[in-house]
């Protein structure tokens, strides 16, 4: 369960996100508590194009991709809810450790995402304009 707390207009808010069931999101705000529908079709729309350049990779060794996901591939992961504002990289691009690989507003500010460790871009599961939750997968580096 996530607090935050918001002045919008002058006025103060305290917002708890509960338990997200799907595409609902249990929050409470002031105390008052709400189930907030999220945009379903956000998410599987830029994962469908973006995957594809990486299954050539993955079909000639498919055995292979069980062990590497749990050893060879790290996904870097949202810390915090917001919108992605720019992806710096494409699959394919080798990337640095500390490297700035998206751009994320969150709280009307911009934040930037680096690359946990160096290695390969191999999936961008996010696009421009989505919005993500934390601990959302945004990208995979193998």
């Amino acid at each position: 369960m996530k607090e935050y707390k918001y002045k919008i207009n002058g006025n103060l808010y305290k917002v708890t996100i509960g338990d997200i069931e799907d595409n609902i999101a249990h929050v409470e705000v002031n105390g008052t508590p709400y189930n907030v529908e999220m945009e379903k079709v956000a998410k599987p729309a830029p994962t469908r194009p973006v995957v594809r350049p990486a299954a050539p990779a993955a079909a000639s060794a498919p055995v292979v991709k069980p062990a590497a996901s749990a050893s060879g591939k790290s996904g870097v992961k949202s810390p915090l809810p917001g919108v992605i504002l720019d992806i710096k990289v494409n699959v394919g691009d080798t990337v640095k450790k500390g490297q700035t690989i998206i751009i994320l507003e969150a709280m009307k500010m911009e934040n930037n995402i680096n690359a946990d460790r160096d290695g390969k871009i191999t999936a961008i599961n996010v696009g421009k304009g989505e919005s993500v939750l934390e601990g959302t997968d945004l990208v995979i580096i193998e």
